[in-house]
């Protein structure tokens, strides 16, 4: 992992009289979900934790990206309170035509499940991005470490999987219910990966995804695991905060956080992005794509050489590869556009 300077994303968190009134124009919609609370409150990290994972200042991965001046921005959308008040929102980007049931994707930000924000520059750009690929694309923040250890994350990107197929908000931003992928790089991408892997059945209802696309993502989090795979003090400091167990080694939170656990025939499609030399172990992605084809479900693993991570190496080719396998996965067409000029991108 490169030592540099973090680049400061910006934080569009919305001021105490915004969020009420979104919250009261939401908590009919969210009232079933997760119930009225009084005193709600958002989710605020420490002072310069809203930042992007990508510690270099460099224009890199999701940097390379030029953002359409046609893409629409809702921001601040609640889709759940917790019990504590604590107010969950998201951001809904979207092409600018009107489209008629068109398929979404999650967009779950990384930071080591301790910090970051769904509005930060990167993820602002991700979720841009995945609009211009004809996608709606609902990127949200879910509470953090040390407030809130697993599964408290998850459980929040499950709620708002639900949120998103809930008729009423599905016909508000013209989406199909049944087309829902998951994207997320680093803690975002275990977290989207887990929600790929929990549960079986069928694809299209609860918090059900029918694709996955994750970039580093720690997999296994069991202490023989990580260790065996080569994670460095950093990470297991990472992981062991997460799961806030007094002794990892004996922690059955590590397994239930772990999407390898829960693997089964029934599982989405998964394309697996991962950098060769940086500081989540590349056998974390190798392992997991074995183990999701030894159980038949499809899986592709892309590599990319050097230390870069999580959205580091979300370049033109490899945002080609996840468009590409996201539109073939949930049946969507690739819109129309201009060709675009290509960097270089990772050997793929």
């Amino acid at each position: 992992m490169k030592s540099k300077p973090v680049l400061v994303g910006r934080s569009r968190r919305t001021r105490v009289f915004a969020v009420l009134a979104a919250a009261c124009t939401g908590l009919l919609s969210t009232a079933l979900l997760s119930g009225f609370h009084i005193g709600v409150h958002e989710i605020q990290p420490e002072s310069g934790t809203t930042t992007s994972e990508l510690v270099t200042p460099e224009i890199i991965g999701i940097r390379t990206f030029t953002t359409p001046t046609d893409i629409r921005v809702t921001e601040d959308v609640v889709y759940g309170t917790r019990a504590d008040g604590t107010l969950l929102t998201l951001d809904v980007c979207a092409p600018a035509e009107a489209g008629i049931e068109r398929p979404a994707v999650l967009s779950i930000h990384g930071g080591s499940w301790a910090r970051g924000d769904k509005a930060n520059a990167d993820w602002r750009a991700v979720c841009q991005w995945l609009a211009s690929e004809g996608f709606v694309a609902y990127s949200l923040n879910y509470r953090l470490v040390p407030e809130s250890l697993f599964p408290a994350a998850i459980d929040d990107v499950e709620l708002a999987a639900r949120w998103v197929r809930a008729p009423a908000n599905a016909e508000r931003f013209g989406i199909d219910p049944a087309r829902l992928g998951a994207f997320g790089g680093s803690a975002g991408g275990n977290l989207a990966a887990l929600l790929g892997t929990r549960g079986t059945g069928p694809l299209d209802r609860g918090s059900r995804v029918a694709a996955v696309a994750e970039l580093s993502a720690p997999i296994d989090l069991r202490r023989a695991a990580v260790v065996r795979d080569g994670g460095n003090a950093l990470v297991q400091d990472i992981i062991s905060r997460y799961l806030g167990c007094a002794e990892w080694a004996l922690c059955p939170q590590a397994e239930d956080a772990s999407p390898s656990t829960f693997i089964d025939p029934s599982d989405p499609p998964f394309l697996i992005g991962h950098a060769d030399a940086e500081f989540i172990p590349l056998a974390q992605s190798q392992n997991f794509a074995a183990a999701l084809a030894a159980a038949g479900v499809g899986a592709e693993l892309v590599t990319a050489p050097g230390d870069d991570h999580s959205i580091g190496i979300l370049d033109a080719a490899m945002r080609e590869r996840v468009a590409a396998f996201f539109h073939d996965a949930l049946g969507a067409a690739a819109p129309q556009r201009a060709a675009l000029s290509r960097e270089a991108g990772p050997g793929i």
